[in-house]
């Protein structure tokens, strides 16, 4: 376990670490003052208000907030608790978080865009080119385009009253499961789409969702302490979440007799994930305020990033600009949420850019008119469920827009 940073102070019940350098060894990000990036400190510093209210409200236990602009860091704060049950345990920044959906954008898009830059496959191909058993039931038709921007049809979800356990056993029924719309004619967010691309990059590679991920984005990232099925030696920095029996009630799963009501601690949260073994193309990543920002900034360099590049220019354009069905009220790019329901950590202001968000409480938005990008982490499930974050989410981006001097 790590020392635990001088600058963290404690005081009622919030936890604000004073900012910290970042030896970002990927090289791309800096501590900033907030002037020296276009920002106002004194504006920024109301996120501390935001975030204590809601510490006060329960919504949350604690929470990691970093605001970035230009290459660097012009806000980093730890807030309350990462842990309340069975013991209290003081926020950090350097606390790892299970990503939940991050886990869609930050894994599972950038391969495919990869292997789409690479000529293995195409985004117009139809799926079940990649995976023959993904026919029947209105599926046929379903190109990859439409697994990205969520317009696929199918359903949100497996239905976890099933008996079943494995990744086998999870391709099994998706190959089962029946179209609930005509693809392309309506937007359903889906997991399902996430975990048939997931295993599309494992069957084109050959390698696990994992490893693919580990040697194409964390490590050539520098994204130290990114990864599913994190180490146990990792435990102490993991932010816990709730206890198995409550995830699995969320989507109508089998609760086993024998489930132990312990609070999850470095065991992903989703329960689909964790019946697939950690690793899915949907949930399952691990990662920090500090790795997920590398990420960010590589997205507001056009995919390059100090020791090369990591995407072309337009694949990021591609994956960040409206690909939905002409006129479509819900706006998305390739896994990236644009213009929807799901838009909370765009705030009121902060229009024109592109995030999106975890179950768990994790969040990104980033917005290339300004350069500045807002990374929102916490564990609002612990310790037995949480409650909305997206009133949070949008003040915070609101604060952050205000905080802008000027337009780059």
């Amino acid at each position: 376990m790590r020392i635990l940073p001088a600058f963290c102070l404690i005081f009622a019940g919030l936890a604000p670490a004073m900012f910290a350098p970042l030896a970002d060894p990927a090289g791309a990000l800096t501590q900033s003052s907030p002037e020296s990036v276009g920002l106002i400190s004194s504006r920024l510093n109301r996120i501390e208000s935001a975030v204590g209210a809601a510490l006060e409200a329960g919504e949350i236990p604690g929470a990691v907030v970093l605001v970035a602009r230009r290459g660097g860091i012009a806000y980093l704060k730890a807030f309350g608790n990462r842990s309340v049950q069975p013991r209290k345990e003081a926020m950090t920044a350097d606390t790892i978080f299970d990503m939940s959906s991050l886990t869609k954008v930050m894994a599972t898009l950038p391969l495919v865009m990869m292997l789409a830059e690479d000529g293995t496959l195409r985004l117009e191909d139809r799926v079940r080119l990649y995976l023959p058993g993904f026919t029947g039931g209105g599926k046929d038709n379903i190109i990859l385009r439409q697994l990205l921007t969520h317009y696929s049809g199918l359903p949100a979800g497996f239905d976890l009253s099933k008996d079943w356990f494995g990744y086998p056993a999870a391709l099994a029924e998706l190959y089962k499961t029946n179209a609930t719309a005509e693809p392309g004619k309506e937007f359903l967010y889906s997991d399902l789409n996430f975990i048939a691309l997931g295993e599309i990059v494992q069957s084109v590679t050959g390698k696990s969702l994992a490893e693919c991920s580990r040697e194409r984005i964390f490590v050539p990232l520098g994204m130290k302490d990114t990864f599913f099925r994190p180490p146990l030696a990792l435990a102490a920095r993991i932010a816990p979440t709730e206890p198995r029996s409550n995830t699995l009630r969320y989507l109508k799963g089998k609760v086993p007799a024998e489930l132990p009501d312990q609070i999850l601690r470095g065991e992903v949260h989703d329960p689909t994930a964790w019946r697939m073994g950690g690793v899915a193309g949907h949930a399952g990543l691990f990662s920090t305020a500090k790795d997920l920002a590398i990420y960010a900034q590589m997205l507001l360099d056009q995919g390059a990033y100090h020791r090369g590049r990591l995407l072309s220019p337009l694949a990021v354009q591609a994956m960040t600009r409206p690909q939905s069905p002409p006129n479509s009220p819900q706006i998305r790019g390739y896994g990236w949420d644009i213009e929807s329901r799901y838009s909370s950590p765009r705030g009121d202001i902060l229009t024109g850019g592109y995030g999106h968000t975890g179950f768990t409480g994790t969040s990104l938005w980033v917005h290339p008119p300004t350069g500045v990008f807002v990374i929102i982490l916490s564990n609002r499930v612990h310790p037995d469920g949480g409650k909305d974050i997206n009133r949070l989410r949008a003040t915070i981006a609101n604060i952050v827009a205000s905080a802008v001097t000027e337009i780059k």
